[in-house]
């Protein structure tokens, strides 16, 4: 299910919020509902944590994560690294990285097999996001843009690409991926779909602007309807029932 959600008066959800299949994080501050949208979808499900990293709410811009583990920035106090052990579920692996690069989900993007990075990453921190990750890392860009996290979003379903992503590289990254690809848009036409949503295998949060045909293009990339009946299905059904 695609829902539309927004921080404060921004429909850049993707900016605030890093939505793994393991633990849900928000940015501290911002307006209680934008948490308790979260809260509502997920809290049984998975922990939705309100932190800060390195002392911004842009948690979503600076970490990088997924089922296994989590990257963050060394900017990262030892107060914030603290209340996320004690927070996520045991088992997710959390590590500091000394980058350059350091918003790294701008740089990163992830779902729980694989990662696209930015060209020009440290070999080092390539290696920790493969081994904290548990992820097959590329070096690649995305409709010529090195800002792989900003202009991508997966889950182990499918993936959402820049709108001027050629239909080459699309079939590219879907063989890299294993999973289908689909170039589109959010919250009304950005094609800055990192910061415009966020996504896991069952759930996504899109903007406020998010109009619905770019919701359907996600629901069905990210196969979200599938265990529920389609709206069309059911307007069918009833025309069908009415003929009849």
């Amino acid at each position: 299910m695609a829902q539309r959600a927004q921080f404060e008066n921004s429909n850049e959800i993707g900016v605030f919020a890093k939505l793994t299949n393991s633990y849900c994080l928000t940015g501290l501050g911002g307006s209680q509902n934008f948490y308790s949208v979260f809260e509502a979808e997920l809290a049984d499900h998975i922990p939705v944590v309100q932190t800060s990293l390195a002392g911004t709410r842009i948690v979503g811009r600076v970490c990088v994560g997924n089922k296994n583990g989590l990257v963050v920035p060394s900017g990262t106090t030892d107060q914030e690294l603290l209340h996320l052990r004690n927070a996520l579920p045991e088992g997710v692996l959390i590590q500091r990285v000394e980058e350059r690069l350091s918003a790294l989900g701008n740089c990163i993007a992830c779902n729980d097999h694989v990662a696209l990075i930015h060209t020009e990453l440290d070999r080092e921190t390539e290696e920790i996001v493969a081994d904290v990750l548990g992820v097959e890392v590329f070096r690649q860009t995305i409709a010529g843009n090195a800002l792989v996290g900003s202009y991508c979003q997966m889950s182990n379903q499918g993936a959402l690409v820049h709108p001027k992503t050629s239909i080459e590289d699309q079939d590219e990254l879907s063989s890299l991926l294993q999973v289908p690809i689909v170039a589109g848009t959010v919250n009304r036409g950005s094609d800055v779909i990192g910061a415009g949503m966020v996504v896991n295998d069952w759930c996504a949060f899109c903007g406020l602007d998010t109009t619905a045909t770019e919701l359907q293009v996600v629901e069905s990339i990210f196969k979200l309807q599938e265990g529920r009946p389609s709206v069309a299905a059911d307007m069918r059904n009833a025309l069908i029932d009415q003929l009849a």
